[in-house]
């Protein structure tokens, strides 16, 4: 396996007959719902088709942000916020969460002045955030070579490590009452009168009577065997880990060439501050009309390219039988090799703009592979076609942070609560 060690989580033996919830996927977004529900003494098990937090909530750059966030998720990162801040008393686990402040690199003065009207989003959240000139930032980044006006500095964010709090998160909710199922894919769900009433797992039935899809990049694919339209594709992103680095800043930075995050070990988590890579795959096509408004305006940080995976995903079926094997159970863990001539050309930059970063030594590289939604915004919401069935997915690499308060929302919902925030900007088109 190419990506980074998560911490364990063993599956539980048995197979439950019925529960009130079916959660499907393990990534933070399925294991953060299932706390939830749990934690209100309501039966949920969680089917993973391979291990807790192997694919993309382990692989993401770890940044806990409300900077920059689109103005539609600003209310539920604001609660993800509170939610962090207490998550490792609640969870009784570690996550590595600590507020330690995102900056955004301004290179001229029309990013400055962008990112400043943007602040006026956080009126109201309980947040707040500043824009420093050149010498703020200096004060935070001593002695860098950067060209540019000034950054946008949120000293609230934080970071966390992701190959611990997807992990965290599901043991907590095990405690409370959840099963936790990992290599058990779901293969479909089954209904009675139109209504959701079970799934069928690789390892038998389990009778419930909700649902909740959070397969990150693989929830069109099984959404689409059910006759529902999710158009999704896959960004690749590849990352950096270093060796433990002294010297180096406490604070997240994003810069247009690099975006470096702390971590928990000493060392760092590097990537690209705006280039990542898009695989041409036979469902570029078929959704290339919902995709085109952002394939233009993101056309020079993508890098298009055609090869083996475009083949790879043409063998996947779009259909398959109940009483078979399902695709989810032929890939475990999406693992992609990294780009190592981007990393390489990041690294370059990196060291020559932040001279504490000259001396790094690389301890791994992985890919991290972003489920994206044309407008970049995440669906959490009930499927009318199917009363019973919900899905929260689509986070389009914005998931790691703001999944606690998904979680939190996709919960409400299901079990017909107040929702923590208004829950229209994320309601699927079906």
């Amino acid at each position: 396996m190419l990506g980074p060690f998560v911490v364990p989580v063993h599956g539980d033996i048995t197979l439950p007959e019925k529960v009130d919830v079916v959660v499907i996927g393990g990534g933070i977004i399925g294991c953060s719902t299932a706390l939830e529900i749990a934690e209100q003494g309501v039966s949920v098990a969680l089917c993973e088709k391979g291990g807790i937090g192997q694919e993309q909530s382990s692989r993401n750059w770890g940044w806990v942000r409300l900077a920059r966030r689109d103005p539609r998720e600003v209310p539920l990162m604001a609660e993800s916020l509170r939610i962090w801040q207490q998550l490792n008393t609640r969870l009784g686990a570690d996550t590595g969460y600590q507020r330690a402040g995102i900056a955004f690199h301004c290179a001229s003065e029309q990013e400055f002045a962008e990112l400043r009207s943007w602040t006026r989003h956080l009126e109201g959240s309980g947040f707040s955030a500043q824009m420093l000139d050149a010498a703020g930032v200096e004060k935070l980044f001593p002695g860098h070579r950067m060209q540019g006006v000034g950054a946008l500095y949120t000293p609230d964010d934080g970071r966390a490590e992701p190959q611990k709090a997807a992990p965290a998160i599901a043991e907590a909710a095990r405690k409370r009452g959840a099963a936790i199922l990992t290599e058990c894919a779901v293969r479909g769900i089954e209904t009675q009168g139109g209504r959701v009433c079970g799934v069928i797992t690789e390892r038998g039935e389990i009778a419930c009577q909700s649902v909740v899809l959070a397969g990150g990049a693989w929830s069109s694919l099984f959404a689409g065997r059910f006759g529902l339209r999710l158009p999704q594709l896959k960004v690749l992103n590849s990352v950096v880990r270093t060796a433990p680095l002294a010297g180096g800043p406490d604070t997240a930075f994003w810069a247009r060439d690099f975006a470096i995050r702390k971590r928990q070990d000493g060392g760092y988590s590097i990537a690209s501050g705006h280039e990542s890579e898009v695989d041409i795959v036979p469902k570029t096509f078929r959704f290339a009309r919902d995709f085109m408004p952002a394939l233009r305006h993101e056309r020079r940080s993508l890098r298009l390219r055609l090869g083996g995976r475009f083949f790879d995903e043409m063998r996947i079926p779009d259909r398959w039988e109940m009483d078979e094997p399902s695709p989810f159970e032929y890939c475990r863990v999406l693992d992609l090799p990294p780009s190592v001539s981007l990393t390489d050309k990041v690294l370059s930059r990196l060291s020559q703009q932040l001279p504490a970063f000259a001396n790094l030594k690389v301890a791994q590289r992985w890919a991290d592979c972003i489920d994206v939604l044309p407008d970049a915004i995440p669906v959490i919401s009930g499927v009318d076609r199917y009363p019973g069935l919900y899905m929260a997915t689509g986070f389009s690499g914005h998931g790691f942070g703001i999944g606690p308060a998904a979680g939190r929302l996709m919960a409400d919902l299901v079990l017909n609560r107040s929702p923590i925030v208004d829950p229209a900007a994320f309601v699927v088109v079906n």
